[in-house]
């Protein structure tokens, strides 16, 4: 199989067999998800070709990173990139879906960059589709794992359209998860957002805080704010 390799400062990633390429998404919740207390253990839900994890295990080099993904083409994908970087003793990447993952392991921070379509027409690729449709079934399940997966003081931390955010939101509730901050990600600063990262937590907040972040200051040039963040990672920053 030929090569689609995005190298990174300290790794690389061949793209090759994941249906699910590397985006501007996921790139971005692993730079920006925060979390407080000291991270031991991570979970990435759906994991791709893997570059989310690559990214938290070089920003936390403390941490074990664990991967599920229900595309067995992405599993073997990141076991590959697991395999050839230099934190290759800290990752493990598992074929499973979040609604049959049992663990013992309590998360200090989970992430997730889910499928974001619900109730539209599924694409016909089907290895797309498993990765791209989700359902309010889905992100009830998610929470509710999440929920029960989450060390007292860690967090559960997701990009997502607004659409789905403002549709399954409450169903966080029910999980006992309570949105503590959120940061709205627009193409420019005078655009409106196009997708949000949620930080939930077990607790409820003292305040809720929500933060702005504008990928491009202009047509074709990266904001210093973005270039900024990924300088760790990207060859050209």
């Amino acid at each position: 199989m030929e090569e689609d390799i995005f190298r990174f400062k300290q790794f690389n990633v061949n793209q090759a067999g994941c249906t699910m390429k590397i985006n501007t998404d996921g790139v971005l919740l692993a730079v920006k998800a925060n979390q407080d207390h000291h991270v031991g253990h991570i979970l990435d839900i759906g994991t791709g070709t893997g570059v989310m994890a690559l990214m938290l295990a070089q920003r936390y080099p403390d941490a074990y990173v664990e991967s599920i993904d229900i595309d067995e083409g992405a599993v073997f994908c990141a076991e590959e990139n697991f395999k050839n970087s230099p934190f290759a003793s800290r990752l493990a990447v598992h074929h499973i879906g979040i609604e049959d993952y049992q663990t013992t392991v309590s998360y200090d921070l989970i992430v997730s960059n889910p499928p974001f379509f619900i109730n539209s027409l599924k694409n016909p690729d089907k290895r797309k589709s498993l990765s791209r449709h989700g359902s309010t079934k889905f992100y009830k399940f998610l929470f509710n794992k999440c929920s029960a997966l989450l060390s007292a003081d860690g967090s559960f931390q997701i990009i997502w359209p607004m659409e789905i955010r403002d549709q399954t939101l409450s169903l966080s509730l029910s999980a006992h998860l309570y949105l503590n901050n959120e940061v709205y990600i627009s193409s420019f600063p005078d655009s409106a957002p196009f997708r949000v990262i949620s930080t939930f937590k077990k607790r409820p907040p003292d305040s809720y805080v929500s933060k702005n972040f504008n990928i491009y200051k202009e047509e074709k040039v990266y904001s210093e704010q973005y270039k900024e963040l990924l300088k760790p990672f990207f060859i050209n920053y």
